[in-house]
């Protein structure tokens, strides 16, 4: 649900403001054909590597929007205590949260200064790199256990901005 409801666009939104988003593009386009071994060796690839974010100041306004809207859907998930045993994805969520909380007490994003921007950047970033690693932990469980919700996650991979729901003829 969490996905379906936020995560996906969420991705789509903070790898937008990735630097380096097109150098791990190619590693996280997951296709059909991938195995276990494609899932571990990109999750021990993304543990090497410091995923960073450039966010300005238009940019951090549309994710407080984005957020805002879903802040009620983060926060019942965290009161599901069934989740509450994934620690990697409950830590996911409670960055989210602190990241819609710091965007919502500032009325304006116009004037803040650059410490700010960078306190901000940091949140983005901590919840930027939680949320690929459960993206593809996410994939690789649909691959196995659901494999048409797998497809449409493909098709629509928040890396592969081309991307469409739509099935194109082969």
């Amino acid at each position: 649900a969490f996905f379906s409801e936020l995560g996906t666009e969420l991705l789509g939104r903070l790898a937008a403001l990735d630097p380096a988003a097109g150098e791990i593009k190619d590693k996280l386009a997951v296709s059909g054909e991938w195995k276990d071994e494609e899932f571990r060796r990109v999750r021990d690839a993304l543990k090497a590597r410091r995923l960073s974010l450039d966010c300005r100041r238009e940019d951090l306004e549309e994710l407080k929007n984005l957020l805002s809207a879903r802040r009620g859907f983060v926060l019942g998930l965290l009161q599901n205590p069934n989740l509450l045993e994934h620690d990697a994805f409950t830590n996911l969520l409670w960055a989210v949260c602190h990241l819609t909380d710091e965007l919502a007490h500032r009325p304006s994003l116009a004037d803040i200064p650059d410490s700010d921007l960078h306190h901000l950047n940091g949140d983005a970033e901590r919840a930027y790199r939680l949320l690929v690693k459960e993206w593809v932990d996410y994939l690789h469980h649909l691959k196995r256990d659901y494999p048409y919700l797998f497809s449409l996650a493909v098709r629509t991979n928040p890396f592969r901005p081309e991307g469409s729901a739509v099935v194109e003829a082969a």
